[in-house]
């Protein structure tokens, strides 16, 4: 069973197929980071993701693909066709800046899909780059999250703008589903709702 949650007019189902093939760096043992005796365990934001040997060995299949950043910004010139048919999308891991890809590309729309890797979920991160995608650079189509995506984020990677979600594999997407629900009337404002509580209802 499909563990990708979409939102499609509205309404958030369980997508039973989907076209896109995430493409992923090639796997390298990352050294293990230490600081103050304990171990790092997120990237420094803006922190280099992938050394250009790694990036010329990544291997882009035919058919829709989102590419990791580095490998878009790297070899754009490869795909410029691809991208004018609609094919190419790219994510990004939360310790990289939208502010890079926005660079590269003003018109963050020509892809039909960004996503945005969760290595960990208490990475939060992740939020501050959908809310960025979303109202200061424009973005309108599909934000995917994907990676350490759990049922407790889904409500708030909602309200920041997400609009699918890869559950983790170990993990039920029909629980995860409910979960989009489990607040009736959020009080503060987010991307997805412009106003907070006591704006939208009148008191009596």
């Amino acid at each position: 069973m499909s563990n990708l949650i979409k939102q499609l007019n509205g309404s958030a189902l369980i997508a039973t197929d989907d076209d896109w093939q995430i493409v992923r760096l090639p796997a390298v043992q990352e050294e293990v980071k230490k600081q103050a005796g304990k171990v790092v365990l997120f990237k420094l934001t803006n922190a280099e993701t992938a050394t250009p040997e790694l990036i010329a060995a990544t291997e882009v299949p035919a058919g829709k693909v989102i590419l990791p950043l580095s490998v878009w910004l790297a070899r754009k010139s490869e795909f410029a066709a691809r991208v004018a048919a609609g094919e190419i999308g790219v994510w990004l891991e939360t310790h990289e800046l939208v502010e890079t890809l926005f660079a590269d590309q003003p018109d963050l729309n020509v892809f039909p899909v960004i996503g945005v890797f969760i290595e960990r979920h208490p990475d939060g991160r992740a939020y501050s780059t959908s809310s960025l995608l979303r109202t200061r650079f424009g973005f309108r189509n599909e934000l995917r999250a994907f990676g350490d995506v759990l049922r407790d984020q889904l409500f708030f990677l909602n309200r920041c703008g997400f609009t699918s979600f890869e559950i983790r594999a170990d993990r039920s997407a029909q629980d995860a589903l409910a979960s989009l629900k489990d607040f009736s009337e959020p009080y503060q404002a987010a991307v997805v709702i412009d106003q907070p509580v006591w704006r939208r209802h009148a008191r009596v």
